[in-house]
């Protein structure tokens, strides 16, 4: 038996989903679009091709994180000069840009290669429910657990 692979005229168009992020846990709604950005939800499913869906999070300011993480979780940046670390905690980073906090959790979760580049172009992430992708006509998609 040999595996099918899709070719490029195969490929079915690419879907719109919307996740709306309210009150959800911010490492399970990361796994949950990370799947849909993939395209691990589809029968079709090839690990080095880009046959994943496009997906909008909304409420990104309404997220939760577990445990004491508001409190110890923190972002770590170097700009490779001496001392030019800087140490941003994850509650500054949420008053001024939640959309950053749901963008980072899921790009953990994607191929860091230039697939995963070309997967994260695909997520649109915004701060509450207002969105410019109403004429895509996104469907709602329901996060399980």
């Amino acid at each position: 038996m040999k595996t099918h692979i899709p070719k490029q005229d195969e490929i079915e168009q690419k879907e719109w989903w919307i996740v709306d992020a309210n009150d959800q846990i911010l490492g399970r709604l990361a796994t949950q679009v990370a799947i849909l950005l993939r395209g691990k939800h589809k029968p079709n499913f090839t690990p080095h091709l880009d046959l994943g869906d496009f997906v909008i999070v909304v409420n990104a300011e309404k997220i939760v994180l577990t445990g004491k993480k508001m409190e110890q979780k923190t972002y770590f940046r170097h700009s490779t000069y001496p001392g030019g670390q800087t140490i941003t905690p994850v509650k500054d980073v949420m008053k001024k840009e939640p959309e950053l906090v749901v963008r980072k959790a899921i790009w953990g979760m994607l191929p860091h290669n230039a697939l995963g580049r070309r997967l994260i172009r695909k997520l649109k992430v915004y701060r509450n429910s207002d969105h410019p992708h109403q004429a895509q006509q996104p469907a709602a998609w329901e996060l399980s657990g």
